[in-house]
């Protein structure tokens, strides 16, 4: 009886920890709507300002292993949500582990589309692991603002 308890109390403990991470993940649809509110406020509060508000670690623009990104249409990243050591560099020849230019397939993606979802490998903040992500972008002027989640 003890031994099926404690399998019954690992189970039970296991499905509670996969629900707790899965609750601390964004998920497709907060990607979109954080994209857009990214893009609003670019709109609204003016370039220079939003870029500051977009790479600020503490800000409205990250949201557990949600952040934005936002790149110039020839590649230089112009903010991001966590890593300001990225911001100003050109990263249109940026490859995923897999080889797959992403950067140049978003760029191309973004002459042809105002948004769209792009897949690719990324190491996730959370688990510090190479993992599947899939990223949502919308072209606003010669910017494009980005957010992903992540495919576990």
């Amino acid at each position: 009886m003890t031994r099926k308890y404690l399998i019954a109390a690992a189970l039970a403990l296991a499905t509670a920890c996969t629900g707790a991470a899965a609750a601390d993940r964004a998920n497709a649809k907060e990607a979109e709507a954080m994209v857009k509110k990214g893009v609003a406020h670019i709109k609204t509060a003016g370039r220079d300002r939003a870029l500051a508000d977009i790479s600020n670690k503490k800000g409205a623009f990250i949201d557990r292993d949600l952040y934005l990104v936002v790149y110039r249409m020839d590649g230089v990243n112009m903010a991001h949500g966590i890593n300001e050591k990225m911001i100003g560099k050109n990263l249109i020849e940026m490859k995923d582990i897999d080889g797959k230019e992403y950067m140049k397939e978003r760029v191309e993606l973004a002459k042809s589309k105002s948004a769209f979802w792009h897949d690719l490998k990324f190491v996730d903040p959370i688990s510090k692991k190479i993992e599947p992500k899939q990223m949502y972008c919308e072209r606003t002027d010669d910017l494009l603002v980005c957010g992903g989640v992540y495919k576990l």
